[in-house]
Parts: C-alpha cells; structure tokens; sequence
C-alpha cells in the first residue's frame, strides 16, 4: 500500500508537480482567456501525456486537473452540464497515470463567487466545493489540496468542505501585488486561520514567483508548525508588480519571462531549508523544472544512459566549448 501524504512528509520533504492550464494551452489544448479544464474530456490523451512527464520528472503528487472544473466557471465555455463527467475524467486519468508511484491529489481552486459578506455567496461556494469533491471521491483521490485563493475567507471554506472527506486537506492562499489576502491577513495570519480552521497542510500557490514568495512562506514557518507547502509560478516578475497576472504580458506573452530550470531548483533548495515540506511548482512550470527541483533534492538517480567520447576531436559542442570541464552558470 502506498504511504499517504502525512505519511510521506513526515520522512521529509515531498515534491509537488508543475502547472497545467498555462503548459497545455503553450501546446493548443487549452484556450488562453477561461482557461478551463475541458481538456480532460476533449484531448485526454494531452493531459495523460503531461501527468507522465510529472511523473517522470521524479514528482511524488500528481494534481488531477480539476482547477476550475465548477460548475459556474464551466458555464462560461458552456460545459456546466459536463461537470461530473471532467472531474471524473481528471481523476481517472491521474490515477491512471500514478499507478503505485504518486499520489492523486483532488482539486479546488477559487470560484470568482465569494464575497466576504454574503452568506449566500458562502454557501455557493460550499455547494460547489462538495459537488466536485462528491466526485473526485468517488474516483478515489488520495488527499484534497485547494489552492490560489486571495481570500483568506474562501480558503477557510475549502479547508471546512475538505476536512469532511475525511482525507487530509492541503489549502494555499496567494498574494496579488500587495503582501495581504484580500481581507487584509498577512501571510502568517493566513496560515495560523488556515491550521486552526483544521488544515493539515498549509501554504501559498500561483501568482507570484519564488522569489516574492518564498519572504512570506518564511513568516508562515515561524508563525506555525503544521506542514507547509510551497507552489510558485515559474515567471520572473517585477518588485512593484509581482503578480504575474497582472504583466501586459499574461496570458499568451510570458515565454521571456520564465524561469530557467536551474533557478527553480535553486527555489527548491532553498525551500526546503526555509522548512518548506510540500515543495511544488504552479503556472510556467514543466518537466525540465520538475525534474531539477528532483535532482537537488536527491529524488532522481544520477543519469546512467551511456556516453562515450567519440575519438580525438569533440562530437558535440558540449565538449568542444569545454562545457564539460566547467561550472555550469546556473543563471
């Protein structure tokens, strides 16, 4: 039997997978705008593919791709009459795909309905959080994560409907171009809400980059003891405008901005010193980042395909500009 997820980080630190909805439409199966799902149900054999690149990229967690498979965002593409049947798909699929090796972890995300003060807006987003968890149960996830949340108060709600599963709930605020939730909660107030309202895993996600995010995960950690997780984008974004949502350049522009692989891996490491457990990736990340974030945390073995030199003059310029001889400039 696979070890579960608090299992899991009590041995050390777990790494997470990389994002989906950005990488999949950079390839044409997702329409850049709504940016929903549907992928799941049109081109399964895309999203399949991407699980397996996680997978081989040395990621223990593989997210069914249910970010923004409610019912109410679904209608802005005319699939609200699909709803169980792209949770079911992404679960499925995901499973598929793990096999023994991950874990599937079910998925909620932000719903655009919340409003601090109206009560039937709350009870919305309970409604909508439990009718995708209904399914996703019902393919057998193994732990829930909800995630990208700019109000605190959203964040608590999925921590309530995920605690019901009985399965442990991983929840993830984020911040926008201030160092504040929505409601004006700093990123230690956040996590000490979120572990109190009974999250077993708390964090931040999306938005911004590592390094404007990995500041407030360091004043979670002093603030909490609880497991902390830790899902930044892979895009270089500016001091005064670190939310990468809001560059002229998002959504079909952001390719000059990504970050390199060796940048991310340095992101992981220092995560992991920082006490991070749950170290993961969101949008602009794919396998190439992944799979660093996995060499330097000691989760891949070393490279065992054979090369041989090909004689007295290089083959490649790999060894002809003394590539192999030197430090590479992680840069």
């Amino acid at each position: 039997m696979k070890k579960g997820i608090l299992e899991r980080l009590k041995d050390g630190p777990v790494l997470g997978d990389g994002g989906y909805l950005l990488e999949l439409e950079k390839r044409g199966w997702v329409r850049a705008g709504p940016f929903t799902p549907e992928v799941a149900l049109m081109h399964a054999n895309a999203l399949r593919e991407l699980h397996v690149e996680f997978r081989e990229a040395g990621a223990e967690v593989l997210q069914a791709l249910t970010f923004y498979a409610s019912r109410d965002k679904l209608a802005t593409v005319g699939l609200d009459n699909r709803l169980e049947d792209l949770n079911r798909a992404a679960v499925r699929i995901a499973r598929d795909v793990a096999g023994d090796r991950c874990l599937v972890a079910g998925n909620l995300s932000l719903t655009w309905m919340y409003e601090p003060d109206s009560p039937s807006a709350k009870d919305r987003v309970r409604q909508t959080f439990d009718e995708q968890l209904t399914v996703q149960m019902e393919e057998g996830i193994d732990f829930v994560i909800g995630e990208t949340f700019s109000w605190l108060g959203e964040a608590l709600i999925a921590v309530e409907r995920g605690k019901k599963t009985g399965l442990p709930v991983m929840v993830t605020i984020c911040f926008e171009n201030t160092d504040r939730t929505a409601e004006g909660k700093t990123a230690a107030e956040a996590a000490k809400a979120l572990v109190d309202a009974g999250a077993d895993i708390v964090g931040m996600n999306c938005l911004r980059p590592p390094e404007h995010t990995l500041p407030a995960m360091e004043e979670m950690r002093s603030a909490v003891s609880s497991y902390l997780a830790c899902q930044p984008v892979a895009f270089r974004t500016p001091k005064d405008k670190p939310d990468f949502t809001s560059l002229p350049a998002f959504p079909t522009a952001l390719d000059p901005l990504q970050l390199t692989r060796h940048e991310m891996g340095a992101y992981a490491l220092r995560a992991r010193d920082i006490g991070v457990n749950y170290i993961g990736a969101c949008c602009g990340a794919g396998a190439s980042h992944v799979r660093e974030m996995a060499r330097v945390l000691g989760k891949l073995p070393d490279e065992s395909r054979v090369w041989k030199k090909g004689g007295e003059k290089p083959m490649s310029a790999y060894e002809y500009y003394g590539h192999d001889n030197e430090e590479v400039v992680r840069k």
